[in-house]
């Protein structure tokens, strides 16, 4: 919203005025989000505004995107103003098991409400009621007028309001209720209600109280889900239906409970029941949108210290410096959940008007001798694909401070040769004025996955150095603190969201999508700029405010000495690639295809009929319907649930159909995943396969890979071996793979000091049988198996309910040997509990090298998403430690292959634990044991290792020889 004036009811495009349209806003929802989302800020009176901000700005939001979708004639703000409603009247224990709101949060309570009213917005909130019965009295009220009405929240209670229209008794037409679910930017109608719990609006009502809810402690009847609920319901038509029939039932738990807890079930009806006759304490005439006055909100920015929403506003600086300072959270853990605590700059607001199109080599020039003189420019290109190994540059973006950036076109226009093109500096000369700027030691380049940049620039003749990057500067600070994606977290739409409060252009906003998309070189030039030059701008200014933190929080050693060397390594190992045998592949898909024609044959002769495997109603209805097998559960959609987990269950109980359909779909996915996809993969200019690493894709800091992924090639089993002969050296060459040998079990020996592991890895001991031996008092092929699943589960934090699945025993067995296994290795034990409370008390983990993980549900109130917290806690230093040190590795790695006369060799891949080489195979000998001392030696001088790590290396023409 660059003007706030701007939310007002809009006009029919005939002038007529529109049907009225009311949005209610669920503004307690809002609040929670908003608190958070953000960090915990405090304004210049030193009172916490973090939630304030992070409402006022998603206030701001939803008015600019309604009001760019021609939205709302009327509109109010709806809260709940205490804790206390009517429902605690019928029912004491309702909502018992919330917790009362942080201490930090309640003096925000006024301030929302102020922020609401600085909006010049109607703040709707009733003793007695909670904000749920305000909106369905208020939705009600206008549907009886014929008014349309959208409420703006995702609460399930409501959707009870969805479709719901006015009555023919009141003499008026249309008016109907649906919802806007803001996080996914999704309207929420029937469809949408039927599909997420099965029962049309009317009835959920009915579902909510067979089902209860434990956040607002309803309590439904017991034993009974939401799979069961819809189930009984759309058999039976309502709850009381349900209740009536409940005797004539035949005997089971569920009939038991039914019969036990009829009123209560009442009870909960009366719950969840919304109020929908409420007074009201507004008339909805006083709801109407006439703009809103810009003083107002600009008082308001200016003395909670909002400085760059001012901006935005319009309004100016205000007359003294009020910027957000970093609030002193309660504690480490909340600070560490928090994000950026620094304060907001004194920049001007993005104006995507002010860049320049450079067209002329005397701009450029200028541009070029502006950037020596800074001695850091942000870059970002423009390409034809997210291919780095494919695309053709279009252009280049320079930002050199807040709104001082520049677009150089070097390939727009059409492919039409008769067509004129745009006026643009030509392109070899302008990357001939480029190239002594770019590979300047002089001068920092800057850039968000400036990999992808590296790998274009490269390919036009141009070696990017030095480097930063503010995606993986985020990864390094805050991996863990956001919401979403891991990597979607620190892409550059977020970032700028969260760190700038800007919303930048997309760009399908640019180019289009679907079949109407063109390629960023047909863009107009006007577009193109405002568009590319933003990315750097906001590149520029991400890395100002990330780059400051790096000391403040302890990251600047994983970044500098870890992350920020690693990323023209991984550049040079994308473009490097992999040879991969096309006949091979294809003459192996040809085998799986055989092999899954033969596998479908036997499923159909044990199904006495053909059908479609792939089709999960089609396999449920011939296991539990026709061969009539138990376990079988339906979903919403009504078929049986045919899932990984049901398969394994029947094949468990000695269905052999089952264990065929799991062989089917696995082959299955291998053919399409691998055989399949990987001849598509091969670059038509290389004749190899070349992935996409991410540094930011894992949240314990190991790589990702991605088009192709190559590291969910399974490992151990024939199929993956096969698929791994299809990855080939050149010629002459051949593959060498290196690969550490139990790290992880080697770094909790370390990081837990465990003496009788520790003495097995010095005494090149089977790690797998001194446990067997220490816990069973003998080594078998059975203890050891089950020694070996117990040292990596443990390791990962697993429940006893789970140690029981994977050791085929119950819970209390499996508690007994968690028990056994602790009491022989006590600093296991002492390492976890140690872990969990490090952890508990600052928010995250860390590596022995300083990478921080993060971990927002550490103390979440929630059970399984604490307990899901810490098994990840548990595990997360040591994973992160293994990526550390592997990336170290891989740092070093060329450098002390070339001291050694060994530039032919080249790093192809990292998969997991392993790296893999291409080199002559004359040179083998002589790179094995420099890779291998590298590897060895790779914590070094940072850490010292209390035991050694073992490297394993083969060799062979193919990577599966090469195992």
């Amino acid at each position: 919203m660059s003007d706030a004036t701007e939310l007002a009811p809009a006009a029919a495009s005939d002038g007529a005025v529109r049907k009225p349209h009311l949005y209610l806003v669920d503004g307690s929802a809002y609040i929670f989000r908003a608190y958070h989302r953000l960090p915990p800020l405090t304004n210049p009176q030193g009172t916490p505004v973090g939630a304030v901000y992070g409402y006022t700005t998603m206030l701001w939001k939803l008015a600019q995107d309604l009001d760019d979708a021609d939205g709302p004639t009327h509109l109010a703000v709806i809260l709940d103003k205490a804790s206390q409603s009517f429902r605690h009247d019928l029912y004491a224990d309702y909502k018992a098991n919330r917790p009362p709101p942080p201490e930090d949060l309640v003096p925000q309570f006024p301030l929302i409400r102020e922020a609401t009213r600085a909006f010049s917005l109607p703040c709707i909130e009733e003793d007695m009621l909670e904000a749920d019965d305000l909106i369905a009295s208020y939705a009600r009220a206008a549907t009886r007028r014929g008014w349309d009405v959208t409420i703006v929240s995702s609460d399930k209670d409501l959707m009870q309001l969805v479709g719901r229209c006015a009555d023919p008794d009141d003499g008026v037409e249309g008016g109907c209720i649906d919802m806007l679910d803001t996080m996914k930017n999704a309207r929420i109608e029937i469809a949408e209600v039927v599909e997420k719990f099965g029962v049309p609006p009317e009835k959920l009502g009915d579902v909510l109280a067979l089902m209860g809810d434990s956040v607002d402690n309803v309590p439904g009847v017991r034993g009974i889900g939401p799979k069961t609920a819809e189930k009984l319901i759309n058999e039976y038509g309502d709850l009381e239906s349900v209740l009536a029939a409940a005797p004539e039932m035949k005997k089971s738990k569920m009939r038991e409970n039914l019969i036990e807890h009829t009123e209560m079930a009442r009870l909960s009806r009366r719950l969840v029941q919304l109020k929908e006759d409420c007074p009201l304490p507004m008339p909805l005439d006083e709801f109407a949108l006439d703009g809103i006055p810009k003083e107002p909100l600009a008082n308001f920015l200016s003395t909670h210290g909002f400085t760059s929403l001012l901006k935005r506003l319009g309004a100016g600086s205000p007359s003294r410096p009020t910027d957000l300072n970093p609030a002193k959270p309660a504690n480490a853990a909340a600070e560490a959940a928090s994000g950026t605590r620094q304060p907001l700059p004194e920049w001007p607001a993005v104006d995507l008007d002010a860049y320049e199109c450079v067209t002329t080599l005397d701009r450029l020039d200028a541009w070029i001798a502006r950037a020596f003189a800074a001695h850091a420019v942000a870059i970002d290109t423009e390409t034809s694909s997210l291919d780095s190994m494919q695309a053709e540059l279009a252009g280049i973006s320079l930002a050199l401070g807040p709104n001082d950036a520049c677009y150089i076109p070097l390939a727009h226009g059409s492919d039409d040769m008769f067509a004129e093109k745009p006026q643009q500096v030509p392109k070899a000369e302008a990357l001939a004025r480029l190239k002594p700027l770019l590979e300047s030691d002089a001068v920092l380049k800057i850039g968000q996955n400036v990999k992808y940049d590296l790998t274009v620039l490269q390919r036009c003749g141009i070696e990017v150095a030095p480097v930063d990057d503010t995606m993986i500067l985020s990864f390094d600070l805050d991996a863990g603190r956001g919401g979403g994606g891991i990597g979607q977290a620190h892409g550059m739409d977020s970032l700028s969201q969260t760190h700038l409060g800007h919303t930048t252009l997309t760009f399908k906003d640019i180019c289009g999508t679907g079949k109407k998309q063109i390629l960023f070189s047909a863009v107009p030039l006007d577009k193109a700029t405002r568009y590319a030059a933003e990315d750097a701008d906001v590149t520029w200014r991400l890395h100002r405010v990330l780059r400051q933190r790096l000391a403040d929080e302890g990251v600047t050693r994983i970044y500098e000495n870890v992350d920020r060397p690693l990323i023209p390594v991984i550049a040079m190992m994308e473009r490097n690639g992999i040879k991969v045998d096309r006949e091979h592949l294809a003459r192996l898909s040809g085998e799986f295809a055989e092999q899954i024609a033969s596998l479908e044959a036997e499923v159909h002769e044990m199904a006495g009929e053909s059908f479609a495997i792939g089709s999960p109603k089609q396999l449920g209805d011939i296991l539990f319907d026709k061969m009539g097998l138990k376990g079988g559960r339906k979903g919403k959609s009504g078929q049986f649930s045919t899932d990984q987990t049901v398969l394994e269950k029947l094949a468990g109980e000695g269905v052999p159909m089952a264990n065929k359909v799991l062989e089917w779909r696995g082959l299955s996915k291998l053919r399409s995943t691998y055989t399949e996809a990987l001849q598509q993969a091969i670059n038509p200019g290389t004749g190899r396969v070349h992935t996409s690493y991410s540094l930011v894709g894992a949240q314990t800091g190991r790589l990702s890979s991605t088009d192709p992924n190559l590291q969910n090639i399974p490992i151990r089993t024939e199929t993956g071996r096969q698929i791994r002969e299809a990855f080939v050296a050149e010629p002459g060459n051949v593959l060498l793979a290196a690969d550490y040998s139990q790290i992880e079990l080697r770094l909790a020996a370390h990081m837990a000091d465990v003496p009788p592991l520790k003495e097995a890895f010095a005494d090149g001991e089977d790690i797998h049988a001194r446990t067997a031996r220490e816990m069973y008092g003998e080594v078998t092929r059975d203890t050891r198996a089950q020694a070996k699943t117990i040292n990596f589960a443990i390791l990962y934090g697993i429940s006893r309910w789970g140690l029981a699945g994977r050791l085929g025993t119950d819970a209390e067995e499996a508690q007994a040997v968690i028990d056994r296994y602790f009491e022989r290795f006590p600093g296991i034990q002492k390492y976890i509990v140690h872990t969990l409370e490090r952890v508990r008390e600052t928010g995250y983990s860390e590596t022995l090298f300083g990478r921080k993980t993060h971990f927002r549900n550490i103390n979440s109130k929630n059970p399984n998403e604490r307990a899901g917290a810490e098994r990840a806690a548990i595990n997360a230093p040591i994973q992160g430690t293994s990526a550390d040190i592997i990336k170290r590795a891989m740092v070093r790695m060329m450098p002390a292959l070339h001291d050694a006369g060994l530039g032919h060799a080249r790093m192809l891949l990292q998969v997991h634990d392993e790296l893999v080489f291409e080199l002559p195979e004359g040179d083998v000998a002589a790179a094995s044991p420099v890779i291998e001392r590298v590897m060895a030696d790779a914590a070094l001088p940072s850490v010292e290792l209390s035991v050694p790590l073992g490297i394993e290396i083969g060799t062979g023409h193919s990577w599966g020889a090469a195992h």
